[in-house]
């Protein structure tokens, strides 16, 4: 199973939650992410955050037009975080994925103190998380299209 997910930077959510499926997927699936409007730089504290978890990786901000038409992956599932990312216009995506919206605040727009800033990361991070481990406790493998869209959906409604 291959995911995308997609936010408008790239720089935070999106980085944060290919890495915990990646992480936590144990091999089942392969996540990837990219914006829309890629910002170029991975966010510090999305690094940083991603470093104390021990998740150590050469993640990079890139565009969703690298997995787009053209691309030689196909994604099963196209995953957005931000509203920004879910009211744009995609691209064209090959082999008909399924599509969610897992809407959570951005972080990297949190002003204040270093601890606040920190904290909206941690927050971010762990709403993310559930999401996630919600997800990976599915028997994905043996889902038609249609459970599965239904039970990734459920998860964007209740957690």
């Amino acid at each position: 199973m291959k995911i995308l997910v997609l936010c408008t930077g790239n720089s935070a959510r999106s980085i944060l939650l290919e890495a915990i499926l990646n992480c936590q997927g144990n091999g089942r699936l392969k996540a990837y992410s990219a914006g829309s409007k890629p910002t170029g730089v991975v966010h510090p504290y999305t690094l940083k955050l991603l470093k104390n978890k021990g998740i150590i990786n050469n993640f990079h901000s890139k565009s969703w037009e690298i997995f787009s038409k053209d691309s030689k992956i196909t994604m099963d599932i196209v995953i957005t975080v931000c509203g920004n990312a879910r009211d744009e216009e995609c691209p064209y995506w090959s082999g008909n994925p399924i599509r969610v919206h897992w809407g959570v605040p951005d972080p990297a727009n949190v002003t204040g103190s270093n601890s606040e800033k920190q904290i909206a990361f941690e927050t971010t991070y762990n709403t993310l998380e559930k999401k996630a481990k919600a997800f990976l406790d599915l028997k994905f493998e043996n889902m038609s299209h249609d459970i599965l869209q239904k039970n990734i959906n459920n998860i964007s409604r209740v957690i």
